[in-house]
């Protein structure tokens, strides 16, 4: 299935479309009638979408002109969208939600596991989808206006160290003894929730807040993916990470040691 998009914008700084850059969503599933569905609601929304119906087509695409944001079937042909992600995830941290079924609960951690951004359980009410690819281009592009636009980034806020953590919000970079540690958005936002008050537990009601500002709901579980995979990832850099504590029963805490 070919590409459906809209004409590029010109996007050089200082230039009055930069403003009003059109946000793109990638759609990769093969199922057509989700396809034209959800593309048909986005467009209506103010987004260009970019269709694919399977992950290895998509994958060239997504690497050689990224979106700002995909959405990814998790049973395709060809290449799955586990495998998709995988794949992506070596060259790429572009915000990803992905589309698993109801009855399949293993698919939903194991998504979060690989990098994914969200997940959302078919079937899905495409308000929901909405809802949660506009939070996450909030929290990836500093303002998102409400017709899928990009306005003029706020300031940027302050780099944060805590001992031996670097986090600078405006680059999305974070460093563990001045080594690199690649984050997703949403582990970037939670862990930034976390280390701005080191030892003070947050519940997951908290991070999960943190990380979706715009009051949608999400499973308590999820966090404990994004806090997994994210310990896993530090410890990539250093064998010996322990500064994610847990508290079961109340939730997680920065040690600044």
């Amino acid at each position: 299935m070919s590409d459906t998009t809209l004409d590029q914008p010109d996007l050089t700084p200082g230039s009055p479309s930069a403003r009003d850059r059109v946000m793109q969503i990638a759609l990769v599933d093969d199922d057509r009638n989700i396809l034209t569905s959800v593309s048909i609601a986005l467009q209506s929304e103010g987004f260009a979408t970019r269709l694919y119906s399977d992950g290895e087509t998509a994958l060239k695409a997504l690497l050689d002109n990224p979106p700002d944001l995909a959405v990814f079937d998790i049973k395709m042909p060809k290449m799955d969208g586990m495998e998709l992600l995988q794949r992506l995830r070596e060259h790429s941290a572009l915000p990803v939600i992905f589309l698993t079924s109801k009855d399949d609960e293993s698919d939903e951690e194991a998504g979060l596991e690989q990098g994914a951004d969200d997940y959302i359980a078919k079937p899905f009410s495409l308000r929901l989808l909405i809802a949660r690819i506009r939070a996450i281009l909030r929290r990836a592009d500093p303002v998102v206006a409400g017709d899928g636009s990009a306005a003029l980034p706020e300031p940027a806020p302050a780099t944060l160290n805590r001992g031996r953590l670097f986090m600078d919000p405006a680059r999305h970079h974070v460093t563990w003894d001045g080594k690199a540690v690649s984050l997703t958005v949403t582990e970037f936002l939670i862990l930034e929730a976390l280390a701005i008050r080191p030892g003070v537990i947050k519940s997951r009601n908290q991070l999960m807040d943190a990380a979706y500002p715009d009051d949608v709901f999400v499973d308590d579980r999820t966090v404990d993916s994004h806090i997994k995979r994210m310990r896993r990832k530090f410890k990539v850099v250093d064998t010996a990470f322990d500064a994610i504590d847990t508290l079961y029963g109340a939730g997680y805490s920065f040690t600044d040691g």
